[in-house]
């Protein structure tokens, strides 16, 4: 399915917004199945941010990758070779983002990540046109890592899917991480029983469990632990526990303590604005998923208000300012355009009828990766 979408300036003309070349911008993202609700915030975050910004001269094409890599990248050479896009975004799954990103920006095209991190991005397999807008994938697993030290937690069972950002999720719990580990288990890609899982857990003499299922797969694990019985603190990233998988999940998650590098109540203009204003707009409270599509089109924007993308090396350098107000507050890339950022401890709560999360701590202050120094680029 392709939607195609020009951004209207309303009221202001061209020349009100200074007269540029229109950007193609190609959005490959999931739309149905079980991960369509990462996807769908996502798109509906970057065209909010669109739409605010007036701008008639954005022009986004968005097609749906099924979360299957040959899809995607059949999208991707559509989108280069027919449609002529200049600027590609929109991936969830890191295994997508491996089999689209290399081949992409070789061909001369920016590809700016909502979501996806997957460390071979960030080390040796950096490129110059491609700028992550959300994290690295370890980033916030060392931070859920730091705060089960601070939790005095020593003995943690940890679980994740087999797949890029899987491995990549309990390398970084790892490389923060101090105490024992009670089990290590990389279940598979979009698996909803976890019955043999939780057997292990409750057999392990473990004292934390430390998980990363994002998607449904998580929806379907915080159940069936709930229900099993087994009385061991969680903790996980937002992935698990994000906006639009906590209702889903219900009095399962209250009280779980999960880390993020954004969350609705982070204090600072932008951040209330873009909460209240995609409330109205789509009828529900924002993810982390919409709060990276807003920025990745915010800093579109805002390189596009200082360079023509046809000048790939102002437009790159535009990008590498990132001169844009971010729902995080301070923005920042690193060498490897990846961000350096603050890294939340949240705590899952009920507000009313609504579950939602909110700041408890910060875990990690101005974090970068662990990738950068082997980036060359």
């Amino acid at each position: 399915m392709t939607f195609r979408t020009f951004a209207m300036a309303g009221a202001m003309s061209l020349a009100a917004i200074g007269a540029q070349a229109e950007v193609k911008v190609g959005m490959i993202t999931t739309l149905s199945g079980g991960g369509a609700s990462l996807g769908i915030d996502v798109r509906d975050g970057f065209m909010l941010a669109v739409e605010q910004s007036g701008r008639d001269d954005i022009e986004v094409v968005i097609e749906d990758d099924q979360r299957k890599p040959d899809i995607a990248v059949q999208l991707s050479d559509k989108m280069i070779q027919a449609e002529k896009v200049d600027v590609l975004t929109g991936i969830i799954w890191s295994n997508l983002a491996m089999a689209v990103v290399p081949g992409a920006v070789a061909q001369g095209k920016f590809y700016l990540s909502p979501n996806a991190g997957p460390s071979a991005l960030a080390g040796k397999g950096c490129h110059q046109n491609y700028f992550n807008v959300a994290w690295q994938n370890d980033n916030l697993h060392e931070a859920a890592g730091a705060y089960a030290n601070d939790a005095g937690y020593k003995n943690s069972f940890i679980l994740a899917p087999n797949y890029p950002a899987g491995q990549d999720a309990l390398t970084g719990y790892k490389r923060m991480y101090e105490g024992e580990l009670a089990g290590e288990i990389y279940t598979q890609l979009g698996q909803t029983d976890y019955a043999a899982e939780i057997a292990q857990v409750r057999a392990s003499g473990a004292d934390s469990v430390f998980f990363f299922l994002p998607g449904g797969m998580g929806i379907s694990f915080l159940k069936q632990y709930a229900d099993s019985g087994v009385d061991l603190p969680v903790v996980g990233p937002a992935f698990s526990f994000d906006q639009g998988i906590l209702q889903a999940v219900g009095d399962a998650a209250l009280g779980v303590v999960n880390t993020s590098q954004w969350s609705k109540d982070i204090d600072n203009p932008t951040n209330a604005a873009f909460v209240e204003s995609f409330q109205a707009k789509y009828d529900r409270l924002p993810s982390l998923y919409a709060s990276q599509g807003f920025d990745t089109a915010n800093l579109l924007i805002s390189a596009m208000e200082k360079a023509d993308v046809s000048d790939a090396d102002a437009f790159r350098a535009a990008l590498e300012a990132a001169e844009f107000d971010s729902t995080r507050g301070d923005f920042a890339f690193g060498p490897n355009h990846h961000p350096v950022q603050d890294i939340y401890v949240r705590e899952v709560i009920k507000e009313g009828d609504v579950f939602t999360n909110k700041i408890i701590g910060v875990a990690l202050e101005d974090h970068a990766d662990a990738y950068a120094a082997d980036c060359k680029m």
